[in-house]
Protein backbone atom coordinates (compact mmCIF):
# COMPACT_ATOMS: atom_id res chain seq x y z
CA UNK A 1 0.00 0.00 0.00
CA UNK A 2 0.77 3.55 -0.13
CA UNK A 3 -0.96 6.81 0.78
CA UNK A 4 -3.05 8.94 -1.48
CA UNK A 5 -3.00 12.53 -0.84
CA UNK A 6 -5.16 14.68 -0.78
CA UNK A 7 -4.27 18.54 -1.18
CA UNK A 8 -6.19 20.82 1.30
CA UNK A 9 -7.66 24.05 -0.71
CA UNK A 10 -8.17 26.14 1.54
CA UNK A 11 -4.33 25.90 2.02
CA UNK A 12 -2.26 25.06 -0.94
CA UNK A 13 -2.54 26.61 -4.39
CA UNK A 14 -3.33 29.92 -2.93
CA UNK A 15 -1.54 32.13 -5.09
CA UNK A 16 -3.90 31.58 -7.38
CA UNK A 17 -8.02 32.51 -7.52
CA UNK A 18 -9.65 29.40 -5.80
CA UNK A 19 -11.24 27.79 -9.33
CA UNK A 20 -7.53 27.75 -10.62
CA UNK A 21 -6.39 25.80 -7.45
CA UNK A 22 -8.03 22.42 -8.79
CA UNK A 23 -6.00 22.46 -11.97
CA UNK A 24 -2.78 23.21 -9.83
CA UNK A 25 -3.39 19.83 -7.42
CA UNK A 26 -3.94 18.09 -10.40
CA UNK A 27 -0.73 19.09 -12.27
CA UNK A 28 1.09 18.52 -8.94
CA UNK A 29 0.19 15.26 -8.76
CA UNK A 30 -2.48 15.43 -6.35
CA UNK A 31 -5.48 12.77 -7.16
CA UNK A 32 -8.07 14.14 -4.75
CA UNK A 33 -8.80 17.43 -2.98
CA UNK A 34 -10.55 18.47 0.32
CA UNK A 35 -12.00 22.29 0.82
CA UNK A 36 -13.14 24.24 3.82
CA UNK A 37 -16.02 26.84 3.70
CA UNK A 38 -16.04 27.18 -0.41
CA UNK A 39 -19.42 28.52 0.04
CA UNK A 40 -18.95 31.87 -1.55
CA UNK A 41 -18.42 29.86 -4.99
CA UNK A 42 -20.55 28.38 -7.39
CA UNK A 43 -21.11 24.61 -7.35
CA UNK A 44 -21.61 24.09 -10.96
CA UNK A 45 -17.93 25.37 -11.60
CA UNK A 46 -16.24 23.90 -8.91
CA UNK A 47 -17.34 20.52 -10.26
CA UNK A 48 -16.55 20.92 -13.50
CA UNK A 49 -13.30 22.08 -12.64
CA UNK A 50 -13.27 18.39 -10.46
CA UNK A 51 -14.59 16.34 -13.61
CA UNK A 52 -12.17 18.39 -15.81
CA UNK A 53 -8.89 17.12 -13.75
CA UNK A 54 -10.28 13.67 -12.75
CA UNK A 55 -9.88 14.65 -9.13
CA UNK A 56 -11.39 12.87 -5.98
CA UNK A 57 -13.94 15.30 -4.33
CA UNK A 58 -13.19 14.40 -0.33
CA UNK A 59 -15.01 16.70 2.33
CA UNK A 60 -16.05 19.79 3.38
CA UNK A 61 -16.65 21.71 6.43
CA UNK A 62 -20.04 22.79 7.99
CA UNK A 63 -19.96 26.56 7.63
CA UNK A 64 -19.65 28.63 10.59
CA UNK A 65 -21.54 31.77 11.11
CA UNK A 66 -19.82 34.54 11.93
CA UNK A 67 -20.09 35.17 15.31
CA UNK A 68 -18.92 31.28 16.08
CA UNK A 69 -16.01 30.56 13.86
CA UNK A 70 -15.23 27.29 15.19
CA UNK A 71 -19.05 25.97 14.39
CA UNK A 72 -22.13 24.90 16.61
CA UNK A 73 -22.75 21.45 16.23
CA UNK A 74 -22.04 21.17 20.21
CA UNK A 75 -23.05 24.04 21.61
CA UNK A 76 -26.11 24.06 23.38
CA UNK A 77 -28.92 26.61 22.51
CA UNK A 78 -28.28 27.07 19.14
CA UNK A 79 -29.47 23.28 17.47
CA UNK A 80 -31.63 25.22 15.07
CA UNK A 81 -29.10 27.09 13.93
CA UNK A 82 -26.49 23.91 13.30
CA UNK A 83 -29.76 22.66 11.44
CA UNK A 84 -29.61 25.36 9.14
CA UNK A 85 -25.71 25.05 8.41
CA UNK A 86 -26.07 21.54 7.98
CA UNK A 87 -28.58 21.75 5.42
CA UNK A 88 -26.01 23.82 3.87
CA UNK A 89 -23.33 21.83 4.29
CA UNK A 90 -25.51 18.87 2.74
CA UNK A 91 -26.70 20.91 -0.51
CA UNK A 92 -23.23 22.11 -1.13
CA UNK A 93 -21.46 18.43 -0.84
CA UNK A 94 -24.29 16.69 -2.78
CA UNK A 95 -23.43 19.43 -5.72
CA UNK A 96 -20.09 19.48 -6.25
CA UNK A 97 -19.82 15.18 -5.52
CA UNK A 98 -18.24 15.11 -2.16
CA UNK A 99 -17.78 11.98 0.49
CA UNK A 100 -17.96 14.03 3.35
CA UNK A 101 -18.80 16.43 5.82
CA UNK A 102 -16.41 18.19 8.97
CA UNK A 103 -19.31 19.01 11.55
CA UNK A 104 -17.30 21.55 13.37
CA UNK A 105 -17.96 21.38 17.52
CA UNK A 106 -17.99 25.23 18.52
CA UNK A 107 -15.71 26.29 21.13
CA UNK A 108 -17.94 26.07 25.07
CA UNK A 109 -16.99 27.36 28.31
CA UNK A 110 -15.38 24.56 30.42
CA UNK A 111 -18.40 24.54 32.95
CA UNK A 112 -20.45 23.13 30.35
CA UNK A 113 -18.59 20.79 28.44
CA UNK A 114 -20.65 17.78 29.58
CA UNK A 115 -24.21 19.55 28.33
CA UNK A 116 -22.39 20.42 25.20
CA UNK A 117 -21.33 16.86 24.67
CA UNK A 118 -24.67 15.96 25.19
CA UNK A 119 -25.53 18.30 22.44
CA UNK A 120 -22.99 17.21 19.86
CA UNK A 121 -24.01 13.82 20.60
CA UNK A 122 -27.93 14.74 19.15
CA UNK A 123 -26.76 16.69 16.70
CA UNK A 124 -24.44 14.10 15.25
CA UNK A 125 -27.19 11.71 15.13
CA UNK A 126 -29.21 14.07 13.25
CA UNK A 127 -26.35 14.87 10.81
CA UNK A 128 -25.50 10.99 10.34
CA UNK A 129 -29.17 10.17 9.31
CA UNK A 130 -29.73 13.11 7.11
CA UNK A 131 -26.53 12.30 5.10
CA UNK A 132 -26.52 8.67 4.95
CA UNK A 133 -29.55 9.43 2.89
CA UNK A 134 -27.03 11.02 0.61
CA UNK A 135 -24.36 8.29 0.91
CA UNK A 136 -21.99 10.75 2.68
CA UNK A 137 -20.08 10.70 5.90
CA UNK A 138 -20.05 12.26 9.16
CA UNK A 139 -16.62 13.87 10.60
CA UNK A 140 -15.32 14.41 13.84
CA UNK A 141 -11.78 16.27 14.30
CA UNK A 142 -10.43 16.99 17.84
CA UNK A 143 -8.81 20.42 17.47
CA UNK A 144 -5.52 21.31 19.60
CA UNK A 145 -6.29 24.16 21.98
CA UNK A 146 -3.58 25.71 21.91
CA UNK A 147 -4.61 27.05 18.46
CA UNK A 148 -8.66 26.93 19.36
CA UNK A 149 -8.72 27.60 22.78
CA UNK A 150 -11.94 26.31 24.02
CA UNK A 151 -12.88 23.99 21.50
CA UNK A 152 -15.22 21.08 22.71
CA UNK A 153 -13.32 18.12 20.93
CA UNK A 154 -10.02 17.92 21.70
CA UNK A 155 -8.51 14.34 22.01
CA UNK A 156 -8.85 11.65 20.11
CA UNK A 157 -10.29 8.85 22.89
CA UNK A 158 -12.90 12.00 23.34
CA UNK A 159 -13.64 11.62 20.05
CA UNK A 160 -13.49 7.66 19.74
CA UNK A 161 -16.39 7.78 23.67
CA UNK A 162 -18.50 10.40 21.24
CA UNK A 163 -18.55 8.10 18.11
CA UNK A 164 -19.25 5.29 20.51
CA UNK A 165 -22.43 7.18 21.83
CA UNK A 166 -23.51 8.51 18.24
CA UNK A 167 -24.13 4.73 17.32
CA UNK A 168 -23.98 5.58 13.71
CA UNK A 169 -22.21 3.66 11.04
CA UNK A 170 -21.41 6.90 9.28
CA UNK A 171 -19.74 8.89 11.70
CA UNK A 172 -16.03 8.88 11.54
CA UNK A 173 -12.45 10.24 13.00
CA UNK A 174 -10.97 13.24 11.17
CA UNK A 175 -7.35 12.58 12.73
CA UNK A 176 -5.10 15.52 12.29
CA UNK A 177 -1.64 14.42 13.07
CA UNK A 178 -0.50 17.70 14.12
CA UNK A 179 -3.68 18.13 16.68
CA UNK A 180 -3.42 14.82 17.81
CA UNK A 181 0.62 15.50 18.24
CA UNK A 182 -0.01 18.61 19.91
CA UNK A 183 -2.95 17.12 22.60
CA UNK A 184 -0.59 14.43 23.97
CA UNK A 185 1.49 12.94 20.84
CA UNK A 186 2.16 9.05 21.30
CA UNK A 187 0.90 8.80 17.92
CA UNK A 188 1.67 5.23 16.64
CA UNK A 189 -0.46 3.89 19.63
CA UNK A 190 -3.29 6.27 18.87
CA UNK A 191 -3.46 4.91 15.29
CA UNK A 192 -3.56 1.69 16.72
CA UNK A 193 -6.37 2.19 18.86
CA UNK A 194 -8.67 4.40 16.94
CA UNK A 195 -8.02 2.91 13.65
CA UNK A 196 -11.15 1.33 13.21
CA UNK A 197 -13.21 4.78 13.89
CA UNK A 198 -10.61 6.78 11.57
CA UNK A 199 -12.27 8.12 8.20
CA UNK A 200 -9.60 10.62 7.60
CA UNK A 201 -6.12 11.46 8.07
CA UNK A 202 -4.50 14.94 7.67
CA UNK A 203 -0.73 15.73 8.15
CA UNK A 204 1.58 18.91 8.59
CA UNK A 205 4.56 19.45 10.61
CA UNK A 206 4.59 20.31 14.68
CA UNK A 207 4.70 22.75 15.48
CA UNK A 208 5.27 24.85 12.62
CA UNK A 209 2.62 23.59 10.33
CA UNK A 210 4.62 23.85 7.25
CA UNK A 211 5.31 21.01 4.82
CA UNK A 212 5.80 17.49 6.61
CA UNK A 213 9.37 17.59 6.18
CA UNK A 214 10.35 19.00 9.53
CA UNK A 215 9.13 19.29 13.16
CA UNK A 216 8.86 16.53 15.20
CA UNK A 217 6.76 14.29 13.74
CA UNK A 218 8.72 11.16 12.46
CA UNK A 219 5.97 11.44 9.05
CA UNK A 220 8.10 8.24 7.79
CA UNK A 221 6.95 5.92 10.66
CA UNK A 222 3.51 7.16 10.49
CA UNK A 223 2.93 6.61 6.97
CA UNK A 224 4.61 3.52 7.77
CA UNK A 225 1.73 2.61 10.56
CA UNK A 226 -1.29 4.14 8.72
CA UNK A 227 0.37 1.32 5.76
CA UNK A 228 0.61 -1.20 8.21
CA UNK A 229 -2.80 -1.14 9.82
CA UNK A 230 -4.70 -1.25 5.92
CA UNK A 231 -5.59 2.26 5.95
CA UNK A 232 -7.45 2.67 2.35
CA UNK A 233 -7.96 6.14 2.79
CA UNK A 234 -6.63 9.65 1.35
CA UNK A 235 -3.40 11.63 3.57
CA UNK A 236 -5.00 15.28 3.67
CA UNK A 237 -2.14 17.86 3.14
CA UNK A 238 -3.44 20.46 5.76
CA UNK A 239 -0.32 22.44 5.65
CA UNK A 240 0.85 26.16 5.47
CA UNK A 241 3.37 25.81 2.51
CA UNK A 242 6.60 27.95 3.65
CA UNK A 243 6.36 29.66 0.07
CA UNK A 244 5.24 28.47 -3.11
CA UNK A 245 3.17 25.45 -2.94
CA UNK A 246 5.23 23.66 -5.73
CA UNK A 247 8.33 24.76 -4.41
CA UNK A 248 7.93 22.90 -0.88
CA UNK A 249 7.06 19.51 -2.49
CA UNK A 250 9.75 17.51 -2.86
CA UNK A 251 8.73 15.61 0.48
CA UNK A 252 6.44 13.88 -1.11
CA UNK A 253 8.40 13.26 -4.26
CA UNK A 254 8.46 8.99 -3.93
CA UNK A 255 4.91 9.44 -4.60
CA UNK A 256 4.60 11.23 -7.40
CA UNK A 257 4.40 15.51 -6.00
CA UNK A 258 5.83 18.16 -7.90
CA UNK A 259 7.03 17.91 -11.08
CA UNK A 260 10.63 17.95 -10.75
CA UNK A 261 10.53 17.99 -7.21
CA UNK A 262 13.17 15.20 -6.93
CA UNK A 263 15.62 17.10 -8.52
CA UNK A 264 15.67 20.25 -6.47
CA UNK A 265 17.55 19.02 -3.90
CA UNK A 266 15.54 18.22 -1.17
CA UNK A 267 15.39 14.67 0.27
CA UNK A 268 11.70 13.11 0.58
CA UNK A 269 10.34 11.67 3.89
CA UNK A 270 10.30 7.99 2.35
Amino acid sequence: MMPRFAANLGYLFTDRPFLARFAAAAAAGFPAVELQYPYDQDPAAMRAEIARHRLTMLGVNTPPPPDAPSGLAGVPGREAEFATLLDRALALATAIGARAIHCLAGTVPEARRAEAEDVFVANLRHAADRAAAHGLTVLIEPLNSRDRPGYLLVRAEQAAAIIGRVERANVRMQFDVYHAQIMGGDLTRRLERHHDLIGHVQIAAVPSRAEPDDGEVNYRAILAALDRLGYAGHVGCEYVPRGRTEDGLAWGAAWGLGSGAADRGAQPIL
